[in-house]
């Protein structure tokens, strides 16, 4: 065989092929080819066997090539006959000419579809054949896309002039002040495109061109949107470019094309390392080059900082853990590997030189360049790489990026993937020039396995990223397909969401991570706190709710720092967004709740209610500005909510411990406020001699059952010195009013919505005549009222009432009051009373559904009536019956023989079932949330509240616990009923 001539036609020229591995099919499809019309000239370049060799060889390995081979033989024959290179200049000539003298979009299409086949034929064969190398095939490839893409942008600026949208200076150079510039990033910036890869195109212009006639974002955004349909949408003679707009500033929440202000600004305030990372490849490449020259000019500072920056490198570090976040990926393996993205991959060539760029381009321009070999080199010549590394890494690129070539070659496909199968692993062999997979195998290890130890040698310093899970990437502005993979195995139900929601947060979309420090932490959390959110059961909710949070928190370094140290806080907080959406949204309303968080003792330490008391009256001490004051009662009352639900949420205490922790609370809330208010009115009106004011708790609150979301029932009882009923300062009042004032300043404190939002809703229709009775009430007539005239609803709500504030003296004379009431002998007509009462509530807000766990049927309600009336009924001749808590009286009721040993275990049964489910109901969602339609980690909490295995279960067993107590409460009734 003739040597290759090193000058002439490209078939003169074939230095190589790839190994035909199917004779028979290979000749029978070039005898094919030759018998096409206009293949006249390829039987005369055929009889050359290397240029028949090489053709044989497309036609067995490469059905894309081959497809345009068949095409158009001609076309074929003028890429052999020809040198590449002048060839590709001919090409791009052609294609000016006609695109710029046509009007005709469907004309122009089609005459970019038909250069860009040709190109794409033309360089795979000079890369095939060895005519050319693959530095100068990258080259040669971005050199086509080049030309493409300003064709395409000169016809629709050139369009635009027409509809009168701009007036370019010369429409025959309309790219000249135009207003509008393309840059090329990536390969492409780099002048280092793949044979079949997607460009990075980021489309910027200046809003106050002169060319402009119209609104500058819709006509450059038209421009920008027609530019990517031009070039990427399939026609019959396919496509030219897949184009990709994600690099821009934040492409999750910004236009197609961004003002040239508005993207300094953004990479000024909220630019990432990553992305001064693809900066080092940028280049003005169609438009106004002037223009983007001018505006990378003006980003030089935010891509090469003055000082060394070592801060990039912990982040680059962080972002490559990232990738490398999966077990068994440190192995370097021939099947199935990933020759861009896996260990020993181009893309950690890429980063071993971008991040010394990073760090020392500042001080060194000439380690500004884009092109990686080059760059490398430089490096070399610095003495910040060895030579030894120089050497081995400019190699193994070169022979990575051939093998990625030819493996997009195959099928027009953008893959960088080693086949897995073995028969077809054999056939890429063949194409790669290989005369087996022995040598192909073993030329593959010898490459990564170079490059991962060199790579390993830059990073040998940085902290590993344990994630188990699998690839999880959120830099860049690509959808990485493994961390899609990632994420449907943690049980996301929609990973493109949870993707682009992370990558959001690295983009600073929300005020809690536009710092790079809390961005840098988030890097090094993201795999722990994901994996914590798939154990949560609900990884979409989770995340979602964390999202959400994050917008309204104005920093998160504080909070990311403590889950990354606290894993089993971490796992907590997942639990929160994941399984209990109300608290999770009074985090996004409260962010500094997570305060309660950063204790990592949070959980072991049981909750002392009796500090509660002495913490709220130092805030009555701290100021007399009453809005400071309902602040910083509003911030308390918070955080121990918060942290009771914690406890609860994780098990740390019980349902009944939890309800006796938020009465005690609100104990302590409604003493201090009651304390405050009562020091402003003596301020303002003066004391009032012999005045005494309690409060008197009723309902849940007076029976220590309160919930997360339970209001207050409420009554202020007063008393004083009939014989001084005025108050001794200035403004005075008489009692009635000083207390009916003091009243509706205590509910204001308890009830106002203030910046930090409101503490509970009063509910005061339990005292004496209800609404129409006076909001405060005298003690003399609240005996009075209840000895003449309460109805026997109001005497079984005394049975839960309690006072929870106030002089004490006045609390002992209440309670030895509802107690003499509560002793009163009552007539046999009782348990008629309170079946009738149960049914008007029935009537009136119903008892049918089944989630209403206190109002249906055998729900709550049943239980405490049952519990009223024995202690309304029996209380005359056994005082020992009264107690303010239900469980108490049903267990001595049973006791006394009142009740039967069955009907004892029902109630008791009934009540601990519906208790503890509905404090993790009221926990977890809002009232009137429907559970069946919660989220499954929801679903699963309630389910475990009441010991069931899923949310049916419960509600089965909720069904035959209700059934059981409305059976019990209307024996014990009737019981009692027959024997009076």
């Amino acid at each position: 065989m003739n040597a290759p001539e090193a000058f002439g036609p490209l078939w003169r020229r074939l230095a190589a092929a790839p190994v035909v591995l199917d004779e028979a099919k290979a000749g029978a499809r070039l005898d094919e080819l030759l018998g096409l019309e206009g293949a006249g000239r390829l039987r005369e370049i055929f009889e050359a066997p290397a240029a028949r060799r090489l053709v044989e060889g497309v036609a067995d390995h490469s059905p894309f090539l081959w497809r345009l081979a068949l095409r158009d033989p001609a076309r074929l024959a003028r890429c052999l006959d020809g040198d590449p290179r002048t060839r590709l200049d001919e090409l791009i000539a052609r294609l000016d000419a006609e695109v710029d003298a046509t009007e005709d979009e469907a004309q122009a299409m089609r005459a970019l579809r038909k250069a860009k086949q040709e190109s794409a034929l033309l360089i795979a064969l000079a890369d095939l054949g060895g005519v050319v190398d693959v530095v100068a095939a990258t080259a040669m490839l971005s050199r086509a896309a080049d030309a493409f893409i300003r064709a395409a942008l000169r016809f629709l600026l050139r369009e635009a002039h027409r509809a009168g949208k701009l007036a370019l200076p010369d429409p025959k150079a309309p790219e000249a002040g135009c207003g509008l510039v393309v840059l090329a990033l990536g390969k492409l910036g780099a002048n280092e495109l793949n044979y079949s890869s997607d460009v990075d195109l980021v489309v910027f212009y200046d809003a106050q061109a002169p060319a402009l006639k119209a609104e500058p974002a819709a006509v450059y955004l038209r421009v920008t949107k027609r530019l990517v349909k031009l070039l990427q949408e399939t026609t019959v003679d396919s496509y030219v470019l897949r184009v990709d707009l994600r690099l821009r500033p934040d492409p999750g929440s910004t236009a197609a094309a961004i003002s040239l202000g508005a993207a300094l600004s953004y990479y000024e305030t909220l630019g990432q390392n990553w992305e001064r990372a693809a900066y080092i490849k940028a280049r003005p490449m169609a438009g106004d080059l002037a223009l983007g020259r001018e505006f990378l000019d003006a980003l030089a500072p935010f891509i090469w900082r003055k000082y060394f920056d070592y801060a990039a490198l912990a982040d680059i570090h962080a972002m490559k853990r990232q990738i490398h976040a999966v077990r068994g990926h440190a192995e370097v393996t021939v099947p199935g590997h990933d020759v861009k993205l896996g260990r020993g991959g181009i893309r950690e060539i890429e980063f071993f030189v971008q991040t010394q760029q990073l760090i020392f381009g500042g001080k060194r321009p000439r380690l500004r360049g884009s092109r990686t070999l080059d760059m490398l080199a430089e490096l070399g010549a610095d003495r910040w790489v060895t030579p030894d590394a120089v050497e081995d890494l400019s190699a193994a690129y070169r022979a990575l990026r051939g093998v990625e070539h030819r493996l997009q070659m195959v099928a027009d496909e953008q893959t960088q993937r080693l086949p897995e199968d073995e028969g077809e692993l054999d056939r890429f062999a063949a194409f790669c020039g290989y005369d087996g997979r022995a040598g192909f195998d073993a030329a593959m290890t010898q490459v990564m396995s170079c490059v991962s130890h060199h790579y390993a040698r830059l990073f040998e310093h940085a902290p590993s990223l344990d994630a188990d899970a699998g690839s999880l990437v959120f830099a860049g502005s690509e959808h990485d397909p493994e961390t899609l993979q990632t994420l449907a195995r943690m049980g996301f139900k929609d990973p493109p969401v949870a993707l682009e929601t992370i990558r959001g947060w690295h983009f600073g979309r929300r005020p809690a991570v536009r710092t790079p420090r809390a961005r840098e932490v988030l890097t090094e959390l993201t795999p722990a706190l994901l994996q914590a959110f798939a154990k949560s059961g609900e990884p979409d909710a989770a995340l979602a709710g964390l999202d959400h949070a994050l917008a309204r928190m104005p920093g998160a370094v504080e909070l990311f720092s403590l889950l990354k140290s606290n894993p089993r806080i971490c796992e907590l907080f997942a639990d929160i967004l994941g399984g209990a959406p109300r608290l999770a949204r009074m985090i996004a309303a409260h962010p500094h709740i997570l305060d309660a968080t950063v204790d990592p003792r949070v959980l072991e330490t049981p909750v002392d209610a009796s500090q509660y008391p002495a913490r709220a009256l130092r805030l009555v001490g701290r100021t007399k500005v009453f809005e400071e004051f309902l602040d910083a009662l509003r911030d308390f009352a918070r955080e121990e909510t918060f942290r009771i639900g914690l406890k609860l949420l994780s098990d740390a205490v019980t349902p009944l411990e939890a309800g006796r922790d938020y009465s005690a609370l609100a104990d302590a809330i409604v003493a201090a406020s009651l304390a405050f208010v009562e020091r402003m009115f003596i301020e303002e009106h003066g004391a009032l001699g012999g005045g005494r004011v309690c409060v008197l708790g009723l309902g849940k609150f007076g029976s220590q059952e309160m919930t997360a979301s339970s209001d207050l029932d409420l009554m202020l009882i007063y008393d004083f010195d009939r014989e001084a009923p005025e108050s001794e300062g200035p403004k005075k009042l008489h009692a009635a009013q000083y207390y009916t004032r003091m009243t509706q300043r205590l509910v204001a404190a308890l009830t106002s919505a203030t910046r930090r939002g409101t503490l509970y809703e009063v509910d005061m229709r339990l005292r004496p005549s209800g609404r129409q009775g006076p909001v405060a009430t005298q003690l003399a007539s609240f005996v009075d009222y209840q000895n003449a005239s309460a109805e026997t609803w109001e005497h079984m709500a005394l049975t839960r009432a309690r006072v929870v504030a106030g002089d004490e003296s006045l609390k002992r004379d209440v309670e030895a009051a509802i107690r003499a009431v509560l002793r009163k002998p009552r007539g046999d007509g009782l348990a008629k009373e309170v079946a009738q009462m149960r049914a008007l509530i029935a009537r009136t807000k119903g008892d049918s559904d089944p989630w209403d766990l206190k109002l249906a049927k055998g729900g709550l309600v049943d239980v405490e009536f049952c519990a009223q009336y024995l202690v309304l009924r029996h209380a005359a001749d056994l005082p020992e019956l009264i107690s303010i808590s239900t469980p108490q009286i049903v267990a001595k009721a049973g006791d006394l023989g009142l009740i039967s040993p069955r009907q004892r275990a029902a109630l008791l049964a009934g009540h601990a079932l519906l208790t503890n489910v509905t404090q993790v109901l009221r926990l977890a969602l809002e009232r009137d949330a429907d559970p069946r339609k919660a989220s499954e980690g929801v679903k699963r909490r309630l389910a475990a509240a009441g010991e069931a295995p899923t949310l049916s279960a419960l509600e089965a067993a909720l069904k035959e616990t209700r059934a059981a107590t409305r059976s019990t409460f209307r024996g014990v009734l009737k019981h009692e009923a027959a024997e009076t």
